[in-house]
This record gives C-alpha cells, sequence and structure tokens, in this order.
C-alpha cells in the first residue's frame, strides 16, 4: 500500500491539470501556429513556463484505484498486477480465469 500523502498529492495534481488544461493547450496551440509571430511564440512560452508544475498531465501517476500500488498498473482495469492475480484467483473479475496449458 502507498503512502496515503503520495495519493493525495497525486490527487492533488489531477486537480491541478483540469484546472489549467484548457489554458495549457490554448498557449501549446500558439506555439505550433505557423501564422504567428516570433512574439507571439515567445509570449506562449513564456507563458506556458509560469503556469504551475503541476499542471502539466506528465506528472500525475497512473496507480492503483484500491491501494495506490504506483507500479505494474493495468491500465484497462485500473489495478495493478498484483491486485489483478489475487481478485482473478478469488473469481472477482468476471470472463477472467487463470490460464493453463
Amino acid at each position: 500500500m502507498a503512502k496515503k500523502s503520495k495519493i493525495a498529492r497525486n490527487e492533488q495534481r489531477k486537480v491541478i491539470v483540469a484546472r489549467y488544461a484548457e489554458r495549457r493547450a490554448e498557449l501549446k496551440k500558439q506555439l505550433i501556429d505557423p501564422e504567428a509571430t516570433d512574439e507571439q511564440r515567445e509570449a506562449a512560452r513564456v507563458g506556458l513556463q509560469k503556469l504551475p508544475r503541476n499542471a502539466s498531465p506528465v506528472r500525475v501517476r497512473n496507480r492503483d484505484a484500491i491501494d495506490g500500488r504506483p507500479r505494474g498498473n493495468l491500465s484497462e482495469y485500473g489495478i495493478s498486477r498484483v491486485r489483478f492475480r489475487q481478485m482473478a484467483l478469488n473469481g472477482e473479475l468476471p470472463g477472467i480465469t487463470k490460464s493453463s496449458w
């Protein structure tokens, strides 16, 4: 189980990313606009740098939805590989069976 502080910090990052998503997309669009002047591009670059560091979606960590484990996350299920195996063996995941050949 991950530390509660790590899980809480990651949740806070998700909130910040959502808050600044529109502004960030607007600035990035200005950066790649072929008709923008150099001054406009520079202003967009500076604007991106002034956004909070945690406004970048790259800083959000995929974690297990149940216990917050940061590694081995299966995005299709939203749980870690360890939790997935345990739940599959207990029959808690419909349609999932242990393979045998």
